[in-house]
């Protein structure tokens, strides 16, 4: 576990930030994009692509996936084409949404039956999913500054779940987003698979992103992901 995380400089000037943009929107914090967001052209000119060729796609900015009095915020990467861009649910419809799915179930964080759509009925208990970045990119790869361009919505995502205690970041850019998100420097908290960083009551946890290619490879096992999140059971199971 890496040393507590100081409150910076950088931290404020992100609230500082998420302050004015809630001003400017009556006082609410902007958590998602809108549908047609234009902040990112190569993205919004893919979108308007796939709108065309599969107009029944959802083909928008994904929202986040349950509720914001969660204690448990899990972080992506980006909606996948023919995933969550196709179904408008974060890690649903893909590979990585099955095996991440079947994790939570097995550990409290769902309830239900997971049938890789939304209609499905599968409910999140005390947990929370999003994207660091809510557009599909072009072969799931956003460029960094696509990355930096959406992470306002990330960092308003976290800042609007006042019981937040756990932040589980799939693969290194979804937590390299977060730190900054959080206004944090990348040497006080280095990605590993596994590693715990901690930020007075909040912990960031990392994991190998549940892709088919990391699981394929071996770079990601089934146990070594449960593992990530049978540890945030149980820290958040402490008082």
């Amino acid at each position: 576990m890496s040393a507590p995380f100081r409150c910076s400089r950088q931290r404020a000037a992100v609230i500082k930030d998420l302050r004015k943009r809630s001003a400017r929107s009556g006082g609410l914090l902007s958590t998602e994009p809108d549908r047609n967001c234009p902040l990112c052209p190569r993205l919004a000119e893919f979108r308007n692509e796939a709108r065309a060729r599969e107009p029944q796609w959802f083909n928008s900015p994904v929202p986040s996936f349950g509720e914001a009095n969660a204690a448990l915020l899990i972080v992506g990467l980006a909606p996948g084409l023919q995933g969550a861009n196709r179904t408008g649910r974060p890690f649903t419809g893909d590979y990585a949404g099955d095996l991440l799915y079947a994790t939570l179930l097995e550990y409290g964080f769902a309830k239900g039956v997971y049938q890789a759509r939304p209609d499905d009925g599968l409910k999140l208990v005390n947990c929370r999913i999003s994207n660091a970045v809510r557009c599909v990119p072009p072969q799931n790869k956003p460029l960094p500054l696509e990355i930096n361009t959406c992470r306002p919505y990330l960092a308003a995502t976290i800042q609007t779940m006042p019981k937040l205690r756990a932040i589980v970041a799939l693969g290194r850019v979804a937590h390299d987003s977060t730190l900054k998100a959080l206004g944090l420097r990348a040497a006080e908290a280095p990605f590993t698979h596994g590693g715990i960083h901690k930020s007075g009551e909040l912990k960031l946890y990392d994991s190998y992103h549940c892709s088919r290619y990391n699981t394929n490879t071996r770079v990601l096992t089934t146990d070594m992901f449960r593992s990530v999140f049978a540890r945030v059971r149980a820290d958040l199971q402490k008082p």
